[in-house]
């Protein structure tokens, strides 16, 4: 096989970019299956690509299919995401969320407790994903409510969630940086701090400013007229807490995310039976409680369920579209996976990326180039654990030439891979929150500061040799040894 051009590995990008830019101003929305086409017909150009440079068919079929099973756990959870989203609706758990922190959360710092709440929930759980579409659920509904923009709102929300994704030894993002870049997970955490702290603290003062400077009473509804909406549609009972309660005590347990988001499906549908009748007779239609009970919670689970009130405000919490929502994102999912995995066969990838790879002459240098690889693969192969392995195994011999630990290159990639995979609108992880929250991708990307300062902050801290922690010759192994005489 004919190693590929430097343009030529551009070009499916090039057509790609040009695809993406034209669905936004043609198509109200661009999920509905613009952007899953304009991906195929990327990786369409892909192949052509390869197979003019000799790879074979069932080459990249394979890498395809291994790209594809490689994101499967991710859409799986993203299924059963949709349908714990209609059985917490039905049941009343993420209202009486609502229903509540509107009693607790003052308006002025809304948006820090947002990120304070978001991040503490995360850290716990290990998962911004189950953060997001239960705590982040309601939090956006409340801030809808206090009279905040919805992408604000969900800058905070996503803002918290990864930060605790990103320090939580329960995240598996934050167990695979290190093994990529060959550390252990505490020593991996323990020094993220230098760059996480930083960062977090920046973000919490943004939303501070941003919370007692916003012109929300202008924008604001009726507190007491969402509540009483609430509480006229559901049985407001604090024992619904008990469901989020339980299946954040699941998830502490390290019980694997599918069971785990399935049990707390299932507890949602249970609570609705019980403390919803009237919602379920609404929903199940005539005939007796135990049909109504049976078809009513399995239609929340697969398909639309949409709740009415006199009040238009609450109106927009209340629908879900269950499983069958989350389709055009899976839709998204496999064509993204596709289109990495025919770059990824192709080597146009790694062509690529090697001139970034022989340009890093410094340690700020050498993280910059880390860091632009990372957001390189999440933007191309669309998956943050792509943005992670991939750039893990380029830079690792990098990272131990220079003299540098393993833990500055995974610190470098949870800063970057991890952070910026949100920010991509065909992203596994940026489709997923934008159909989660109903906010879209680039409507909240610019208020995920937290995300955004992160890669900066590791490249500033880099450049500057701040905590660079180097490799003692007592601890380099014969193979780093030859390495670092090698490169000299």
């Amino acid at each position: 096989m004919k190693k590929p051009g430097l343009l030529e590995a551009f070009i499916p990008i090039i057509l790609l970019i040009i695809l993406l830019t034209s669905n936004v101003f043609l198509f109200d929305d661009v999920l509905d299956g613009a952007n899953q086409i304009s991906l195929l017909l990327a990786a369409s150009v892909g192949i052509v690509i390869a197979y003019r440079l000799g790879l074979k068919w069932d080459a990249i079929n394979h890498r395809i299919i291994k790209t594809i099973g490689s994101a499967m756990p991710s859409m799986l959870i993203l299924l059963l995401i949709g349908s714990l989203a209609g059985t917490w609706l039905i049941s009343g758990v993420v209202p009486v969320m609502v229903y509540y922190g509107l009693d607790i959360i003052s308006p002025k710092i809304f948006l820090f407790t947002a990120v304070v709440v978001s991040s503490i929930v995360s850290l716990v759980t290990g998962s911004s994903w189950s953060t997001v579409a239960t705590i982040g659920v309601a939090l956006l509904g409340i801030g809808r409510a206090l009279g905040f923009s919805e992408p604000l709102v969900a800058g905070a929300i996503i803002s918290g969630a990864y930060f605790g994704d990103k320090m939580s030894p329960l995240s598996d993002t934050t167990n695979l940086a290190p093994a990529m870049a060959g550390t252990d997970l505490f020593t991996h955490i323990r020094y993220m701090t230098f760059t996480t702290v930083p960062s977090m603290a920046i973000t919490l003062v943004i939303f501070l400013i941003v919370g007692f400077t916003y012109n929300y009473e202008t924008k604001a509804v009726d507190i007491s007229m969402v509540q009483e909406a609430i509480g006229a549609t559901f049985n407001t009972s604090p024992l619904l807490f008990l469901v989020p309660v339980l299946l954040f005590t699941i998830i502490i347990l390290k019980v694997p995310p599918l069971p785990s988001l399935m049990i707390g499906t299932l507890l949602g549908g249970l609570f609705a039976v019980i403390f919803q009748p009237e919602i379920i007779n609404n929903i199940g239609g005539e005939g007796s409680y135990i049909k109504a009970s049976y078809k009513g919670v399995m239609q929340a689970m697969f398909g639309d369920v949409n709740l009415h009130t006199q009040n238009e405000n609450v109106n927009k919490l209340l629908g879900t579209s269950g499983m069958k929502g989350m389709l055009n994102t899976v839709w998204l999912i496999l064509s993204a996976m596709i289109f990495g995995g025919v770059m990824e066969a192709g080597g146009l990838l790694e062509r690529i990326t090697r001139p970034i790879v022989e340009r890093a002459k410094s340690n700020g240098s050498l993280v910059a180039s880390t860091v632009v690889s990372c957001i390189f693969f999440n933007a191309t192969a669309s998956d943050q654990y792509i943005s992670i392995v991939v750039p893990g195994r380029m830079f690792k011999s990098s990272y131990t030439k220079r003299g540098l630990k393993p833990e500055v290159l995974s610190r470098t990639l949870e800063d970057s891979g991890t952070m910026t995979s949100v920010l991509i609108p065909w992203n596994t992880c940026g489709a997923t929150q934008a159909k989660v929250l109903g906010v879209g991708t680039l409507s909240y990307a610019p208020y995920c500061f937290f995300n955004l300062i992160s890669p900066l902050m590791s490249i500033l801290v880099a450049s500057v040799n701040y905590k660079i922690r180097r490799i003692e010759k007592t601890e380099l192994t014969e193979s780093s040894k030859r390495e670092m005489v090698s490169s000299q």
